[in-house]
């Protein structure tokens, strides 16, 4: 007999080699229909896979995000299965579930496929899945994993293969196919119901230009048909609000080729936006005790090569600057930090002077290749709302706190209200990906914790998603159509302090060294904006709105009232403009409303002889005729009520 512990700390004494299967059986029929992945001991495994040893066991459903990947990375073979029968002699490499469905990559060769393809794949893969075939995993040596691919002449499987332990290889076998893979799928293909093929795209093998470009498949599937319909209709809202296309249509920003590709152009309505913004966080950061700095776009090589910026983003980003001095190296800079260590060394403090909290609102530069790159949410050079506090140890939980309040001000300003705290801690398997030690880790991530249990946050922890130079705490914002996204991000830091021989003294009059809080509450200003729009639709904050309101003359003869209601307004300091073109109130009505101006202030005689304005919600809502003084009162009040003082 094993014993096996369950989530609820419950402890089930079974018979060595009983299945997950088998343990939701015994716990219920209900849950045994729902089950359609697991895990053993943090291992993924088979619903099917024979338990023989005690363990801690957690039993997935459709409801679960590892339930949805085994049941997205399933369908996968499911199409890769469709793929190889409707286009003989293609080279299969991965299909990885992600975020929202599934990819494969296929080598063609000669052949190709498009958009049009995709309700045939569809219609065939949904096929093979209603055949309910078992997924079945089972081991295989090194030397017939290598034969059975060189014989099919998939160089891409025998290189991953080559990479891979003997006694580690599995391959996973269903209806007539095979697959290289480690596992991790549904019991079997029935509870496959709905598929949808969304796109093709080109992607280089293993992600490298130098590489091959391969056909990526884009698809996500479902255990019920009106789940895929209900996306599908998520995914023509998240259209319409696809930031791209907003921010071309209320003129906030452009990109140019000439310029170059992920570098955007702010147009006069988006860097008043972004002013605002920026403005918004000053504010909030005066009162909290920062100190705004400015530091330059570029720096010697050395300095990130004493930083470790040098050695992680170096190989991938762009190429130094050589200067006409012999050997003298400058590289873009990659990130804020180390330049706010340079200003805090120049010039020596005591723990008097301490926490010094250094604020700077810094563009930096990474090269991201072209297929990564996407409107605002990964561009090449994006400014960071950056700022780092040098602390003592004994002032690290406060000022942490500290920062979670600031960022909480900041999302709750802007409407994102939905969010969960992750704690982003290193990968204790690959010690490799982080710099210093593992004392200074250790204490880095429990104050993190600490900080987050005493502030009452919703909090998860997440192996492996650590900056390679401390540990931090996330924010995961939920948006208006139920996506999570990164937003805001605090991290501890003991390794910079030490590379760059940061000190203080100490009230025992010897030198100490301070602890690093990194802060950036939007992120990026680029990216930021971008979840904004899309959370918005368009619709921002009236605070921080570029337009407020427009007025509408009805006619020519009423646009000496309208530039005296436009004077009352700027009076008031309400952003407004006049329509004066020779259209209708109609048309004029119309176009407003796609610019998302959230009024419209229509003038003509009756409102010209009362000395009134007739004013319309973006939305359509009639809120009558008003005074001018009314109406400045009226947008206060809806500011005041959204955009509180830190």
């Amino acid at each position: 007999m094993i014993k096996i512990t369950l989530p609820d700390g419950a402890v089930k004494e079974v018979e060595k080699g009983t299945t997950p299967m088998d343990v939701a059986k015994g716990i219920s029929e209900g849950l045994a229909r729902n089950v359609i992945s697991a895990k053993f001991n943090d291992t993924t495994v088979e619903t099917t896979t024979p338990l023989t040893e005690n363990g801690s066991l957690t039993l997935y459903t459709w409801n679960d995000d590892e339930g949805k990947k085994a049941f997205w990375h399933s369908t996968s073979h499911v199409v890769a299965q469709a793929l190889e029968e409707m286009y003989p002699g293609i080279k299969l490499t991965i299909g990885p579930a992600i975020d929202n469905g599934f990819y494969y990559d296929v080598d063609f060769g000669d052949q190709s496929i498009s958009e049009k393809d995709l309700p045939e794949i569809e219609k065939k893969a949904l096929e093979i899945a209603r055949g309910k075939f078992d997924y079945k995993m089972r081991s295989v040596s090194k030397a017939d994993a290598l034969n059975y691919y060189k014989n099919q002449g998939n160089e891409y499987k025998v290189e991953l293969i080559e990479n891979l332990e003997d006694g580690t290889i599995t391959f996973c076998d269903h209806s007539t196919f095979t697959d290289l893979c480690r596992g991790g799928h549904i019991p079997n293909t029935g509870i496959i119901k709905a598929i949808k093929l969304l796109s093709v795209a080109g992607a280089y093998w293993r992600g490298d230009e130098k590489n091959k470009q391969l056909t990526r498949v884009y698809g996500i599937s479902f255990p019920k048909q009106k789940e895929l319909t209900e996306y599908l209709e998520l995914l023509e809202e998240a259209k319409k609000r696809d930031h791209r296309k907003l921010g071309k249509e209320l003129e906030l920003f452009t990109f140019s080729q000439k310029v170059g590709q992920g570098l955007p152009l702010w147009l006069p309505k988006g860097a008043a936006l972004r002013e605002r913004l920026e403005q918004f966080l000053k504010k909030a950061q005066k009162k909290a005790g920062y100190e705004m700095v400015v530091t330059p776009h570029i720096g010697q090589k050395e300095l990130y090569v004493t930083s470790g910026h040098y050695a992680k983003y170096g190989a991938d980003s762009f190429q130094p600057i050589h200067t006409p001095k012999e050997d003298e190296e400058f590289l873009l800079k990659p990130m804020n930090c180390p330049h706010h260590c340079e200003i805090y060394n120049s010039h020596p403090f005591s723990y008097k002077d301490l926490p010094k909290r250094y604020a700077e609102f810094g563009t930096v530069y990474r090269y991201e290749q072209s297929g990564e790159l996407h409107g605002l949410t990964r561009v090449r050079g994006f400014t960071q709302d950056d700022a780092h506090i040098f602390c003592t140890n004994e002032q690290l939980n406060d000022e942490f706190k500290n920062v979670i309040d600031l960022t909480l001000y900041v999302l709750n300003s802007l409407g994102f209200n939905n969010f969960t705290a992750q704690v982003s801690v290193r990968d204790l398997e690959h010690p490799e990906k982080y710099i210093g030690n593992a004392e200074d880790w250790e204490k880095a991530e429990q104050a993190i914790i600490d900080a987050a249990e005493e502030k009452g946050l919703k909090y998860v922890v997440e192996s492996g998603e650590a900056a390679f130079y401390g540990p931090k705490l996330d924010f995961m914002v939920k948006d208006a159509l139920g996506r999570n996204w990164q937003l805001g991000t605090i991290q501890v830091d003991y390794n910079l302090p030490k590379r760059f021989d940061l000190t203080y003294k100490g009230s025992d009059n010897e030198l100490h060294r301070p602890v690093m809080i990194h802060r950036a509450p939007f992120g990026s200003m680029e990216r930021f904006v971008a979840l904004l729009l899309e959370h918005t639709g368009g619709n921002f904050p009236l605070w921080l709105i570029p337009v407020q309101a427009i007025v509408l003359p009805v006619s020519e003869k009423h646009e000496k009232y309208a530039e005296k209601v436009l004077n009352s307004l700027e009076n008031d300091e309400i952003r407004a403009l006049i329509d004066k073109r020779n259209e209708t109130v109609g048309k004029k009505i119309r176009e407003a409303e796609l610019k998302k101006i959230p009024f419209m202030l229509i003038v003509g005689e009756q409102e010209e002889a009362s000395g009134t304005i007739s004013v319309r919600r973006h939305g359509g809502e009639d809120l009558g005729s008003l005074s001018t003084d009314t109406f400045s009162d009226l947008v206060s009040t809806e500011i005041n009520s959204t955009l509180k003082s830190f």
